[in-house]
């Protein structure tokens, strides 16, 4: 069996990268058994015969999410030979607090002591390592993971047999004697396993109270134990031992660590006295947020995609096909479907490949360099401001790639109804998939206005906060948010590798799923678009697809979107966000980019494509979303409650954007304005009229 080494680490210590470096990022993804928490294993390159087991990053081993009970659970039971600790330097007081819990396991460790290079930079701290390891009594290596700086050394250690044990951290002498006192209860169990359940037994930590097997007595005593802890120390039995930890890390620091001048500040904290100021982080997050979107959109994005769109796909590749289609005296409609259905149809999707790849780029240097963690502290503010929970824009900030990690990553968030929240709204962000239906109508019916693009991401925030406020007053999710503790760490350029390696693989589902659903979806859509109910070949407005949405059409008319085609392009984003470009194209019968959105121009006005753009933006994600959100909310009702509210927001924003447009250009209806009227009367009575529900139902449904 081959040997397993398990990585831990707080988020954001750079334990990802130094599991990239160690293996090559060669992983084997899965989940973990019993719990829908993805496991990442590689093997080590030095020696295949070791498992590296990546998992969850957690601040402690004290379980509140399935991600800190997976960890917990793997440490305690799992199959091991040694735990590789990645310890961020320049957070040592934060970071240790693992550590301790670690190593209360007696599992063999070894420490990486990370960002070293970066902690050398700030000039006011160092660590001496020797006295590190001497203090924590086991090996202690310093790297950097991002630059490889003595990842070699750390490979050695991990291939050295590591039989020495070390001794348990010893804390405050009254608790030592209190945990002795419980141990003495606990002779049934593996001595090895003795202190740390007597630890967890004197914090009172619900789980591990329900696994062990006491009598009556046994418990007696152990409550008579920890009641006198209490009030001794006049305070509650976990709190002592937070604090006996973190007495334990003070001596250590003092012991290894010199501070040439505590009151420095350093540049990075320099940057976040503007970058995260009560008063100009949003404005600067919103200019940030214009930038990214203006690269992307309007500039160096839009050039690559022209490209595409004109020369590639609209007339190179159409014209050779036809050429040597017609050379083979291939059937009419065969040459239909391999110019008008597969490269009409992936290629106007493709061709947005650019823009997607350079919002990428910026997303992925926002987030390497350190900024996209203090925006996620600067919307905790704002958020906490309508009772919600910061964590929640983790998710949202992975859901710009793609929902379904997005709605993945909610596990963090320890509240039951802050966690069915955060998945019923994660998806109002814009992500990739998105991109493309943004893209089409910027340029379509907002050529060089840059305000359309950004617009969509704070719509999406909006949509978040506004949903919040008046999910937060029903009895579903009436509570306190949870809080919201993560590290910040220290700005630093962003590396080359890992920028190139994340816009890769973004771009490569992005072309696999061209490739695979959408060219599926394409040519379903073709055939529908091309033939009618006796299966002859047809105009579009004689087909299937017309007969169809037909029908469902009149539904959109307050969205100014009430024909056939848009309607079409609508369901179809059911399968893939990515299909709505598509099935336009196939709907207007092909041709060149140009010619499609002249088509487009004439079909809708403006504001009638902008909401277009809302409706898609907000509405119900494509089915591999809907799937993910079924499976962490593990009850259908819960995803038809999702599904539902989230087609309702969208309907209700869409009808106002549409019908304040008509007002503006002197085309709207009475009922239209009288129906877009109802819309606001209901958003302004779920933010600012009903009244919060006082109790809080923990039913679940």
């Amino acid at each position: 069996m081959p040997e397993a080494i398990a990585l831990v680490g707080n988020p954001n210590s750079g334990k990802t990268t130094l599991f990239n470096a160690l293996t090559g990022a060669k992983q084997a993804i899965g989940n973990w058994p019993g719990v829908t928490v993805e496991r990442k294993a590689g093997k080590l390159r030095q020696d295949k015969t070791v498992v590296i087991q990546d998992l969850p990053g957690t601040y402690s081993l004290s379980p509140y999410t399935s991600e800190e009970i997976v960890t917990r659970n793997f440490l305690l039971d799992g199959e091991l030979s040694q735990v590789l600790n990645v310890v961020d330097a320049t957070n040592l007081e934060r970071n240790l607090y693992l550590t301790l819990q670690v190593m209360e396991t007696g599992r063999p460790l070894i420490v990486a002591l990370n960002m070293m290079d970066v902690l050398k930079k700030q000039h006011h701290r160092q660590i001496n390592l020797d006295k590190l390891s001497y203090a924590l009594g086991v090996p202690v290596v310093g790297i950097s993971a991002m630059n490889g700086t003595n990842v070699p050394e750390l490979v050695d250690h991990l291939l050295t047999p590591n039989a020495k044990t070390y001794a348990y951290p010893e804390y405050d002498p009254r608790v030592e004697s209190a945990l002795s006192l419980i141990q003495a209860q606990l002779k049934a169990y593996p001595a090895e396993k003795r202190r740390w359940y007597a630890i967890k037994l004197f914090e009172q930590d619900e789980q591990v109270v329900e696994k062990v097997q006491l009598t009556d007595k046994q418990q007696d005593d152990i409550q008579q134990t920890i009641a006198t802890a209490e009030k001794l120390f006049g305070d509650t039995s976990d709190a002592i031992m937070v604090n006996a930890r973190y007495d334990f890390i003070a001596r250590v620091i003092a012991m290894s660590v010199v501070d040439d001048n505590d009151f420095s500040e350093s540049w990075s904290d320099k940057i976040d006295r503007v970058v995260t100021n009560r008063w100009l982080a949003l404005p600067i997050f919103a200019v940030v947020m214009w930038a990214v979107y203006y690269l992307s959109i309007q500039t160096i994005g839009t050039i690559g995609s022209d490209w595409l769109n004109d020369t590639v796909f609209g007339s190179w590749l159409p014209n050779l096909a036809t050429r040597w289609l017609n050379q083979w005296q291939v059937a009419h409609w065969l040459q239909s479907l391999i110019v008008d259905g597969i490269i009409g149809g992936v290629g106007a999707i493709l061709g947005f490949l650019p823009q997607i790849m350079m919002l990428f780029l910026c997303l992925g240097m926002l987030e390497d360099c350190g900024y996209m963690a203090r925006i996620a502290f600067v919307m905790d503010r704002l958020f906490h401001k309508f009772n919600l929970s910061g964590k929640a824009f983790i998710p949202m900030l992975i859901a710009t790639g793609c929902g379904v990690p997005g709605i993945m990553a909610t596990r963090t968030i320890e509240s039951k109804q802050d966690r069915r929240m955060s998945i019923m709204l994660t998806t109002f962000m814009p992500c990739s998939a998105k991109l493309t239906v943004i893209a089409l109508i910027s340029g379509t019916f907002f050529p060089g206005q840059s305000w359309v693009a950004p617009s969509a991401y704070f719509i999406g925030i909006l949509a978040v906060i506004g949903s919040g406020i008046f999910l937060k007053k029903t009895r579903l999710f009436a509570g306190p948010p949870s809080p919201f503790v993560m590290e910040l760490p220290a700005y630093h350029l962003p590396k080359f590798s890992n920028i190139t390696r994340s816009v890769y693989s973004r771009s490569r589902a992005f072309v696999y799923k061209a490739g695979t659903l959408i060219f599926a979806s394409c040519v379903l859509l073709w055939f529908l678009a091309n033939f009618n109910w006796q299966m002859h070949m047809v105009s579009q407005n004689q087909s299937i697809l017309r007969d169809i949405c037909g029908v469902i059409a009149p539904i959109f008319a307050p969205l100014g979107i009430g024909d056939w085609r848009a309607t079409a392009a609508i369901f179809s984003g059911l399968i893939a966000k990515e299909n709505c470009v598509g099935t336009f194209k196939i709907a207007f019968g092909g041709g060149t980019m140009a010619h499609f959105q002249s088509q487009l121009q004439q079909a809708y006005a403006p504001m009638a494509g902008y909401a277009f753009l809302v409706f898609n933006l907000l509405c119900a994600p494509c089915f591999a979303s809907i799937g993910t959100m079924y499976k962490e909310f593990g009850d259908t009702r819960w995803t038809w409650y999702a599904v539902g509210y989230q087609c309702g927001v969208a309907y209700l924003i869409a009808t106002i954007v549409n019908q304040a447009g008509a007002l503006v250009a002197g085309t709207a209806s009475i009922w239209g304005l009288a129906l877009a009227a109802v819309a606001l009367l209901l958003i302004l009575f779920g933010l600012f009229v009903k009244r919060p529900v006082t109790s809080n139902l923990q039913k679940a449904i």
